[in-house]
């Protein structure tokens, strides 16, 4: 309850909170839950701080969506455990001073059962960082690879092995911090937005478009409220559950319309760099205390593309709904009662 009152205020002093996402809403969670006590002290308060920013070292070239079959390994040498492989679409890389990491740690046992989560320093020898700039022009992703990159004894988080566990807590809190007010993952503008600065500027004459724009408001609306749900939990003491996949898969598609109406709101407007649907609130006039350039709208437009895969696609959000909340049958395991290498071996072989 006093994060919601400090946030409030903050909103209404026009400050905002240091940016170090990944840290705040994956590591962060993740540490308090199954970190040491040693772990907590060491890291909890630059992170909060955004004096150390995070990155999330999980998907791979070969895994994905099916982030289980991970192939990063990490072996274990005296007090250190020595890890190789490769991570991509890493958010901030570039400019993080820690990294979550998933590895397996024992490839004779099934995929879900044989890896381990870590605390990876960004600046240890063998970690080399290449850029991927997307459509916008931006350079947000990495690949990452690991060359004999030696970690502590120490930076394991929970057991060795039991890593499955925590990145599904990650996971969980990845899904409620992407799928917060913004359109764009929890960032930028909200539909709200737009449909504010569309009356500002005498409204919109087409029937259509305001029928378009009093649906993507009410959506808006709808997930609000169940972001309302979530942080009731969340007061309650309940760790985020299959539920976030709801809202997440929800606010995604949200998120693609409300860049695709402010495009067609903006029409030939949107063939420029900087198009912008209208001209951004004045600071007396923006509703939260903040506004948005220009520059927000034509990239978010891009970069909206990404929000149905990024964080676990669409389709993986509809199947963790379907079996975990619907209870639906479960896809059949084409490799269940195989450990990781012979589930591996068997792929490559054919």
């Amino acid at each position: 309850m006093a994060q919601l009152v400090i946030d409030d205020e903050m909103r209404r002093a026009k400050v905002h909170r240091p940016s170090n996402q990944i840290g705040i809403g994956w590591a962060g969670p993740t540490i308090i839950h199954a970190g040491t006590e040693e772990q907590k002290e060491r890291y909890l308060l630059p992170l909060l701080a955004g004096e150390e920013i995070w990155c999330q070292l999980f998907s791979e070239p070969g895994a994905g969506s099916d982030l289980a079959g991970l192939a990063t390994r990490a072996v274990r040498d005296g007090d250190e455990w020595v890890v190789n492989g490769q991570k991509v679409w890493t958010s901030f890389a570039h400019v993080s001073a820690f990294g979550i990491l998933l590895v397996r740690t024992d490839p004779d046992a099934p995929k879900h059962q044989g890896v381990s989560y870590f605390i990876c320093p960004m600046d240890a020898p063998g970690v080399t960082v290449r850029p991927i700039v997307d459509m916008t022009g931006d350079h947000a992703f990495n690949e990452v690879f690991l060359d004999e990159v030696r970690l502590p004894a120490a930076n394991l988080v929970g057991e060795v092995n039991s890593g499955w566990g925590l990145a599904k807590v990650t996971l969980g809190n990845e899904r409620v911090s992407l799928s917060g007010e913004g359109s764009l993952w929890g960032q930028g503008p909200t539909a709200k937005d737009l449909v504010d600065m569309v009356k500002r500027a005498g409204g919109a004459a087409d029937p259509l478009m305001r029928q378009e724009l009093a649906r993507v408001w009410a959506e808006g609306e709808i997930l609000r409220l169940i972001r309302l749900r979530t942080v009731s939990a969340a007061v309650s003491g309940k760790p985020p559950g299959p539920e976030a996949s709801v809202r997440k898969a929800l606010a995604d598609e949200h998120g693609q319309r409300v860049m695709a109406a402010a495009q067609r709101v903006a029409g030939a407007r949107a063939l420029l760099a900087d198009g912008a649907p209208m001209a951004p609130p004045t600071e007396a006039e923006a509703t939260d205390g903040f506004t948005w350039p220009s520059l927000v709208w034509s990239r978010g437009y891009l970069f909206s593309r990404a929000l149905t895969i990024g964080g676990g696609t669409s389709e993986v959000q509809r199947n963790i709904i379907a079996e975990r909340v619907l209870g639906l049958p479960h896809e059949i395991d084409v490799e269940a009662g195989r450990s990781w290498s012979e589930g591996r071996a068997e792929t490559h072989g054919r």
